[in-house]
């Protein structure tokens, strides 16, 4: 399949970087932590690209240690697990953010960077969503996915602002700076606790409130992990307010009606109308393979953002279309008639059943997923290393300030 036609090629040319963050943790911490004295740790001769890369390869040898202490994500692990997930993590924020100095200071910017760094993040979002699940013992369940959508949403409509806007704005409080930080934070934690059974308390007895009579009972009784995804689900509503809003301005100042610019969220709204709808007509999928659903989950969200961010950078019509929706729809069919039989009278039998072949299907869609994203990924990044003379893992034009100035003078 052919992602990007020659002929809106010419357009990666046009491509300026344009990114907006107004964290004051961000600015007058970590920028100056990661360009004074990270950035001294990479040579020239580095790659960008290679540094996202490298910082993503912590966080899969996290999901490895997850799949070997605690693939049911209800158990204990060793503290030191724990503490390994907040370097890995850490490390992963820190290449993530040094990767853009190292392409502005190797003279190597351009649109393929900006891709490849969505594309490890919307990897990285589901696969934290898992880490943190472990890490509070949430299990194979309801809570374990109502973090995946916040999550994913968060990175969805953050993707579909940056089309609309041109711009990356990244807010006092957002996802890529303190998000990462609380769950560092987080893991760090647990493992000082001895593991994430910790997490599973009363929030308001731990900490030494007393239990007054206008406080009810389940307020009172509501675990950490519980006030946590409250408080997640409050940043969650603000950030997509403050996305909607971006977007509907930039769009009337444009001229054009906002109304079609919030036909985007669609896409991610009938994904989130078939995911839930499945586990829900396949609960062993979601107490005993959820694990694997979320794998899938996560790369159906990479394919949809990847497409956004591909489409922003060579100016194609917002992609509304994801094919990986299709087996998960064809899955929810074939579980709902059996469903409406046993509740309502009528329906249609199912040609998987509710055992071995339900879960046969559901491995089978996550190797749809990874054949449809991975040649996605392999087919853009060909084509726009191709089209401007570039390599993507390592650098093939090496910055030559005196070639350069002759250049300079030659044109002028």
């Amino acid at each position: 399949m052919v992602y990007v036609r020659q002929e809106k090629l010419p357009n990666l040319r046009q491509y300026k970087y344009s990114g907006v963050d107004h964290s004051l943790l961000s600015r007058y911490v970590l920028k100056p932590f990661y360009t004074k004295v990270v950035i001294k740790c990479f040579p020239m001769s580095m790659a960008p690209n290679l540094i996202t890369l490298t910082g993503f390869s912590f966080v899969i040898v996290n999901m490895l240690t997850l799949l070997w202490y605690n693939p049911t994500l209800d158990q204990d692990c060793p503290p030191w697990v724990y503490a390994s997930w907040a370097l890995g993590l850490f490390l992963y924020q820190t290449f993530d953010a040094v990767d853009g100095t190292q392409a502005r200071r190797t003279h190597q910017s351009g649109p393929l960077g900006e891709l490849f760094d969505h594309g490890v993040d919307a990897l990285n979002t589901s696969l934290e969503c898992l880490l943190f699940a472990a890490s509070q013992n949430l299990g194979m369940g309801w809570k374990t996915v109502a973090t995946l959508f916040a999550s994913l949403l968060t990175f969805y409509v953050q993707t579909w602002d940056e089309y609309h806007t041109k711009t990356l704005t990244l807010g006092i409080i957002s996802g890529p700076v303190e998000g990462i930080l609380i769950l560092i934070t987080v893991y760090a934690f647990t493992a000082v606790k001895g593991g994430g059974s910790f997490w599973q308390q009363s929030m308001l007895r731990t900490v030494g409130v007393p239990k007054y009579e206008f406080i009810p009972n389940y307020i009172y009784e509501l675990p950490f992990n519980e006030w946590y995804m409250v408080q997640g689900s409050v940043v969650l509503i603000l950030n997509t307010i403050q996305s909607s809003v971006n977007v509907i301005k930039a769009r009337r100042a444009k001229g054009d009606k906002s109304r079609y610019a919030l036909v985007g969220l669609i896409p991610f709204a009938i994904t989130w109308t078939l995911i839930p709808a499945y586990l829900y007509l396949n609960p062993d999928i979601l107490h005993n393979h959820l694990v694997p659903f979320v794998f899938f989950c996560g790369l159906i969200n990479a394919y949809s953002v990847g497409q956004i961010i591909t489409a922003h950078l060579v100016k194609l019509d917002f992609p509304y279309y994801n094919v990986l929706i299709l087996p998960l729809a064809y899955g929810v069919f074939d579980s709902l008639g059996p469903f409406l039989q046993q509740n309502f009278g009528f329906g249609w039998p199912s040609a998987l059943g509710d055992g071995g072949y339900q879960v046969a299907y559901m491995f089978m869609m996550l190797g749809a997923g990874i054949g449809v994203y991975g040649s996605f990924v392999v087919d853009v990044i060909v084509t726009i290393c191709d089209y401007l003379d570039i390599w993507c893992l390592s650098i093939k034009h090496p910055w030559n300030e005196e070639e350069e100035t002759k250049k300079v003078k030659k044109t002028s």
